[in-house]
């Protein structure tokens, strides 16, 4: 049964952490899916570039407002999220077992590299440390509440992150542990909100976009339920700076393309007509794009759940 299962996972842990001839106790390896929590999937946090973005990130939509400082090295990524994702889902899987999860989370760097198939080079173990440093580094305000509470001032993604090296016979390091500490937004929505979502294995595959487009079909879509936005609202959620005509090329990529795990993209344009009462005007028509995102048959997901957004109150 649970307890018998959860018993051999301690196990592993412990025997992974006598194999590296440590005393640390970890939380990896991570059995099951990637899980993630719904606000970070719904909402534009994460800046979709590899290259440092030094530039704020702002979304005021729909009463829900975010706010994203960059540190010096610049704004969290797209990128770096996949470590927020991993802790979310070593945490889930704990909270799934009955086992007291706290914000500590500590694991290997050869875990992590595997859940999200990453190949373990020198230049991954770098990217992995620059990921910490801006997850740690990165401030973010938001009026979203997590667990009943809200945050007025700004928070981090990680309120600590550490590597743990040790000394090769000649002298070269290697890391032994990576040791991180969950904000409190993140660990209270997770723990007490409990709106949770599986993301597919293929997700790591993906660019930016894709990324965005896929977090938010899981958001909004069920198993058999279509999701239909404007344009520009999708642009927005997804977090995109790019111009409305530049933005629906790329996404006419993706739908024509076909790739997108568990869902298919289209895009229809339509005419709008003039208000009535307003002359015709000669020249380009308005057309109004819309976004169709829909389930693939065949699709074996949990129900979407409540899209509720509990919201601090405006002062």
């Amino acid at each position: 049964g649970g307890l018998v299962l959860s018993a051999i996972r301690k196990e592993e842990r412990k025997e992974v952490a006598e194999s590296q001839g440590d005393l640390f106790v970890f939380d990896s390896p991570l059995h099951g899916d990637v899980r993630g929590e719904r606000s970070i999937m719904a909402f534009p946090f994460f800046a979709l570039t590899k290259m440092a973005h030094t530039k704020p990130i702002e979304y005021h939509a729909e009463n829900v407002s975010i706010e994203v400082r960059p540190s010096q090295t610049g704004v969290a990524t797209i990128y770096d999220k996949e470590i927020v994702l991993y802790i979310a889902s070593l945490m889930i899987a704990k909270l799934r077992e009955g086992e007291p999860a706290g914000q500590d989370f500590t694991f290997t760097a050869h875990d992590f590299f595997r859940v999200t198939g990453t190949s373990q080079s020198a230049r991954s173990y770098s990217r992995l440390s620059g990921a910490l440093e801006r997850l740690q580094g990165t401030q973010i305000r938001t009026n979203i509440e997590t667990g009943g509470e809200g945050e007025e001032g700004f928070f981090s993604w990680l309120s600590e992150a550490n590597l743990k090296y040790s000394r090769g016979r000649g002298g070269e390091k290697r890391l032994k542990a990576v040791r991180v500490r969950l904000c409190d937004w993140l660990y209270r929505a997770i723990k007490m909100d409990q709106r949770i979502l599986s993301y597919h294995h293929d997700y790591f595959s993906l660019g930016p976009i894709q990324r965005r487009i896929y977090e938010l079909a899981r958001s909004h879509c069920g198993d058999e339920t279509r999701w239909e936005v404007d344009i520009e609202m999708l642009r927005r959620q997804v977090g995109s700076s790019d111009t409305v005509p530049r933005f629906k090329h790329g996404l006419k990529g993706i739908a024509e393309a076909d790739q997108l795990p568990e869902y298919h993209v289209a895009l229809t344009d339509k005419v709008v007509a003039p208000a009535s009462g307003e002359p015709k005007r000669p020249g380009r028509r308005e057309v109004r794009t819309t976004v169709i995102v829909t389930p693939r048959p065949n699709r074996t997901r949990s129900q979407p759940i409540s899209l509720t957004t509990q919201l601090v109150p405006a002062v």
